[in-house]
């Protein structure tokens, strides 16, 4: 073996102890950051409560489609909702007291598709006539609502994306963290609440664009997931063999 000369020792052993120190103290600065629960994060969790509300909603409103599930409780009736939005349109179903039906809005114009049982109900059976109403030719089709019927205004703002987001995403009262936690599909989430939680709580996605992604409405008003965040999809007007104009006012529901 070649003798290495003295001073080339010691100036290879000043190396290594230098890289010794600097991988200790890498190790400790990873070891202070592995017990931060916004590592890695898109840094929305070490924000205030009232900011982290502002970020959710402006991405929520820049986002061009979501898709949101659930229930919505409002005026006494639950409604269970599974709907796609966008800007110019929405689709989906919505379910309340056993009767379910599809929604379809393309522009201003909205749809509602059903089986013949739901507009028999919705008439009474016979249109309060005594006779057949001859709502089975309405069964499967997709019926026009008109503007001026109470139905457009109390179903449209379920397929209208800005007017439902802005109407849910509030929070009620003092805002505050509680902590991070996990969606369904494992993707991390801080959550804020309005007044201690009886305001609701809205959990917000700590990967990514902070989307908000579970929303848990004040005063039991039910619970909702936001998902496919950006997603686009298509809204189109059904064909005219599959589409009833059922005139000025569809049936009393």
């Amino acid at each position: 073996m070649t003798a290495m000369p003295q001073g080339r020792t010691r100036r290879s052993l000043l190396v290594t102890a230098s890289c010794a120190l600097a991988v200790t103290g890498a190790m400790v600065l990873s070891g202070c950051g592995g017990d931060d629960p916004d590592a890695g994060t898109n840094g929305v969790g070490k924000l205030p409560a009232a900011k982290i509300q502002a970020r959710t909603r402006a991405a929520a409103d820049a986002a061009p489609a979501v898709r949101l599930s659930g229930t919505v409780v409002t005026s006494g009736r639950t409604y269970r909702l599974d709907m796609r939005l966008k800007a110019d349109g929405g689709t989906g179903s919505v379910t309340s007291q056993g009767a379910s039906f599809k929604l379809l809005r393309v522009g201003r114009e909205l749809y509602l598709k059903a089986d013949a049982g739901f507009w028999s109900h919705a008439d009474g059976g016979d249109g309060g006539t005594g006779k057949p109403d001859g709502t089975g030719k309405l069964d499967g089709k997709y019926v026009k609502v008109p503007r001026r019927d109470p139905a457009y205004k109390k179903f449209s703002g379920f397929t209208d994306k800005d007017v439902l987001l802005d109407g849910l995403l509030t929070l009620h009262g003092a805002l505050a963290t509680e902590g991070h936690h996990a969606d369904q599909s494992g993707t991390r989430t801080i959550r804020i609440t309005g007044d201690g939680g009886a305001g609701g709580t809205l959990d917000v996605s700590l990967q990514g664009t902070p989307y908000p992604l579970r929303l848990v409405r004040a005063g039991d008003a039910g619970t909702l997931r936001f998902s496919d965040w950006g997603k686009n999809f298509t809204v189109e007007k059904p064909a005219g063999s599959e589409t009833v104009d059922y005139g000025r006012q569809l049936p009393t529901s």
